[in-house]
């Protein structure tokens, strides 16, 4: 009998900046979707952003999905592996990247968990507690999306 790999799925972002809180509201859909599920191998977790001290959270895992909110010019989200990298760390909002994250857990801890992204386009930033409507149609669809990817994952 084959073991279910242990996962982290991490959003991060601020929900007080409208489309920042795609990550938290994710993790929010996320949670009645694991209770509801019979995977008990899921860890969910959210924070305004990544910090250095997540490297050694995600050492306790196999598996590990970052999901976050992206001002870049993708269609409803994208889904892309991350790569170590001691890229430097400036300090701005969100200042710490995935990537650099896996990297200082592989250092550190000798670990490299298959780690993804799932980003989410956002379109509003201002200061208001409330999605807009196209970013809920981008969480729907990416809601659906990584299901759909993390049934598969576990049923093989």
């Amino acid at each position: 009998m084959n073991q279910k790999p242990s996962i982290l799925i991490f959003g991060y972002g601020n929900p007080g900046r409208q489309d920042d809180g795609l990550g938290a509201a994710f993790i929010d859909r996320m949670e009645q979707w694991v209770e509801n599920s019979a995977f008990k191998n899921i860890t969910l977790d959210t924070n305004y952003q990544l910090n250095i001290e997540d490297a050694e959270q995600i050492a306790a895992y196999d598996l590990v999905y970052f999901v976050d909110a992206s001002i870049e010019p993708i269609e409803q989200f994208s889904f892309t592996k991350v790569e170590p990298s001691d890229a430097k760390v400036e300090f701005t909002m969100h200042a710490v990247s995935p990537s650099f994250v896996l990297d200082l857990c592989q250092k550190l801890f000798s670990k490299t968990p298959d780690t993804w992204l799932l980003h989410l386009k956002g379109y509003h930033w201002e200061f208001e507690e409330k999605l807009s409507e196209e970013a809920k149609t981008n969480l729907e669809a990416a809601l659906e999306f990584f299901q759909q990817h993390l049934i598969k994952k576990l049923n093989n």
